[in-house]
């Protein structure tokens, strides 16, 4: 490997030995605020080290690594969700009596491996990069070992991802004994020609990885592990997986369809179709019936990846622009939601039921306000990031003429108010709060940063979306038109 090629994966070996760092941290010393100090700086200079591929952009390691402005604009949303749930860990943490530093290097690691699936043109870059990230997932979701959902949670996650990673290994098995090579772009070259039985042999190939994608994203028919895992896991690691995990295997998907040019490949198309209309309708009808928050929340993201689907399965520059912004918003969203179920529970319990917040406005209208702001973009309430997302995503489906799943997005989207504004109406309710009666809130100064922050995000990019729109507008015009 060459210097040039250190420098175009420079955000990856930032990541891996900010990692090895903070492992021979705790061999030495067992500081959490150290901890933090450490991964701050790994995440700030692999962020800032983005530039420093780009200028070599499009730069390609073989085919295993594909190091250009679509893989580096992804990666810079995967690191950046990632600062500000390093920095909701802190204070999730400072509360708890577990040993708390080793969740650091999890949290580096994983991200590495969602970095590494934006940058997969091959088979073996996308198993490597999967298996980093999930592997740590494992852990982080049962980090809290006397919580007994934590530890159910980890279980179930662990036993449906090895299902998962089955599937996608079969799939990639079957390819490789037809083409002889693990490269994307052979896939779907041969995908792309009619060859008879060949084509149905890669077809069946194509559709197990998908069902294995599809087990990642959590999305029908393979949701079953969601509900848990988002109910058990802390609430700033649920909050990582359901941004930075699910926004790097939607990269990855997008890539696979968009870039290789499978959005044009029928039984595929109908595939996803059926699983985007899928989960837009059982994602939010599941939803409508939920009383948990963080159960609520888990089944909405069901419905929310479903609307992605739809602009991945219209493919083209458009829709790769709505997924982009759709992505970034619904991340911020999420990390809002999560990190304050995180900040207002106590060092025993989280606060999870939707009667946990009645009153909440009268009471603290501060924090009523972050939560308000994040089920109104979740809902698509103009003035929020998440109505922008929605019209975006709406164009592109209308410029493709897929009039049936813009259809249902649109209805989707409408059951989605009654739940959403459910939460509100508790928080408008009269009534004693739990968040301010058995659990007190004692927010920190990091903690009210944080959500500030991204409350001003998100009400920024419902207002004002015109700056980050055109940036990512002219990342993927190079990313076409290389």
């Amino acid at each position: 490997m060459t210097l040039l090629d250190l420098k175009a994966i420079l955000p990856l070996v930032i990541l891996a030995i900010a990692a090895v760092v903070l492992v021979l941290q705790l061999s030495i010393t067992r500081r959490h605020s150290i901890s933090l100090f450490l991964s701050l700086i790994g995440l700030i200079a692999a962020f800032l080290s983005l530039k420093e591929s780009m200028a070599l952009a499009p730069y390609s390691l073989s085919s295993l690594v594909l190091v250009d402005s679509y893989a580096l604009m992804f990666s810079g949303v995967i690191i950046a969700v990632a600062i500000v749930v390093c920095v909701m860990l802190y204070t999730y943490l400072s509360r708890r009596e577990e040993h708390r530093e080793e969740m650091y290097p999890l949290l580096l690691l994983a991200t590495l491996g969602s970095v590494v699936l934006t940058m997969a043109g091959n088979f073996v870059t996308l198993i490597l990069g999967l298996e980093t990230l999930t592997i740590s997932l494992y852990v982080m979701i049962g980090y809290m070992r006397n919580n007994l959902d934590s530890l159910e949670a980890a279980v179930k996650y662990l036993i449906l991802a090895a299902a998962s990673s089955a599937f996608l290994l079969f799939g990639m098995a079957l390819i490789y004994a037809e083409l002889g090579s693990m490269d994307f772009q052979v896939l779907a070259l041969s995908l792309n020609t009619n060859m008879s039985y060949r084509e149905l042999y890669l077809l069946i190939g194509s559709t197990f990885v998908i069902v294995g994608v599809g087990f990642k994203l959590g999305v029908v028919p393979f949701h079953m592990w969601t509900p848990d895992v988002y109910q058990g896991a802390p609430a700033p690691v649920t909050a990582f997986i359901a941004t930075v995990s699910k926004t790097a295997v939607v990269a990855l998907l997008l890539r696979y369809m968009t870039h290789f040019g499978l959005s044009s490949n029928r039984t595929i198309v109908i595939i996803l179709g059926l699983i985007a209309v899928a989960s837009m309708i059982a994602g939010n009808a599941l939803a409508l019936m939920q009383s948990n928050l963080k159960r609520l929340l888990a089944y909405s993201s069901i419905a929310h990846l479903g609307y992605i689907l739809v602009a991945i399965i219209v493919g083209g520059a458009l829709a790769t622009e709505a997924t982009v912004f759709y992505v970034l918003v619904y991340s911020f969203t999420t990390l809002g939601a999560f990190g304050l179920i995180g900040y207002v529970s106590d060092a025993e319990n989280e606060l999870t039921s939707i009667d946990a917040y009645r009153g909440l406005f009268w009471r603290r209208p501060g924090i009523a306000l972050v939560l308000a702001v994040m089920i109104l973009s979740l809902a698509g309430i103009p003035l929020t990031a998440g109505f922008i997302g929605k019209f975006y995503l709406l164009d592109a489906g209308v410029s493709g003429e897929y009039w049936t799943l813009v259809i249902i997005l649109a209805v989707a989207s409408t059951i989605g108010l009654f739940y959403y504004l459910r939460v509100i109406a508790a928080m408008l309710a009269s009534g004693d709060s739990a968040v301010d009666g058995s659990s007190p809130v004692k927010m920190t100064a990091l903690g009210t940063a944080v959500l500030t922050f991204i409350t001003v995000v998100v009400i920024y990019l419902g207002i004002q979306p015109a700056g980050v729109l055109e940036l990512i507008h002219r990342m993927i015009f190079e990313f076409f038109t290389v």
